[in-house]
């Protein structure tokens, strides 16, 4: 046992040796290490299998966003053929093409969303809230919130009940990112909205302005466009008007 003590103790008291800070190297050869790494020859073998890990990567996002498709819609009580045609639906708008978001809120009451979304369904817009209801590790109540708003018939229940198609995202960047403050807002961004954290870039396009206000979309759009920006809302209020 005194032995054993004695080697625990010895074991506590003795540090490993090693460097602990870069050599101080001359100016010379700190100058001629960096310049071998800039000079290190390129290796196709492993720009290939960095193309085949990046295809993979991408081929993996596409069936992941495909799968929280059938969920959601699995979740909204759609069955399984619409599952696909909700997966199938979700496709990337034309670069040019402006869209209005809609920034809303879980605390406002469900009738004014379920209104809100009739009219996004005909201008082809986007409902973005900030978080869930319950937290972002709680899918159930804003699976039921979503179910709530896109039910055409309010009273219906079921895989059978026909849905609108406005698309709803949660997303606190797009928040963040265009300095939404409160609620209802609008705003008219170029491409699409939707598109997941991974695929965004830090230079992602914003909406020029931002329109605050308790009013119907109509009210928005013709406010933004007052704002200068008449292109903006050009074809959502087209569609608006014509469905």
């Amino acid at each position: 046992m005194d032995r054993l003590k004695e080697a625990v103790s010895r074991q506590k008291t003795d540090t490993v040796s090693g460097p602990t800070a870069f050599p101080d190297l001359p100016d010379e050869e700190r100058r001629r290490a960096f310049d071998g790494l800039r000079a290190r020859a390129s290796s196709p073998v492993l720009e290939a299998r960095a193309r085949v890990g990046l295809d993979r990567a991408r081929e993996g996002v596409a069936a992941e966003r495909e799968a929280m498709a059938r969920r959601m819609a699995q979740a909204l009580g759609l069955d399984a053929p619409d599952a696909v045609a909700v997966a199938d639906a979700v496709q990337a708008p034309a670069v040019d093409a402006w869209v209005p978001v809609l920034f809303v809120s879980s605390s406002m009451p469900v009738a004014v969303l379920r209104t809100y979304a009739g009219q996004l369904e005909k201008a082809g817009g986007v409902m973005a809230f900030r978080g869930m209801p319950g937290g972002l590790t709680r899918v159930g109540p804003m699976a039921k919130l979503s179910a709530q708003i896109l039910r055409i018939d309010p009273g219906c229940e079921g895989p059978a009940c026909a849905m609108r198609s406005a698309q709803i995202i949660v997303d606190p960047l797009v928040f963040r990112q265009h300095g939404v403050t409160r609620v209802p807002a609008l705003a008219m961004i170029p491409g699409d909205p939707a598109q997941p954290y991974c695929e965004r870039g830090d230079d992602a396009p914003t909406s020029p302005h931002l329109v605050y206000g308790d009013a119907a979309l109509s009210g928005l759009l013709g406010e933004y466009a007052r704002l200068d920006g008449k292109t903006e809302v050009r074809d959502a209020e087209a569609r608006l008007e014509n469905r």
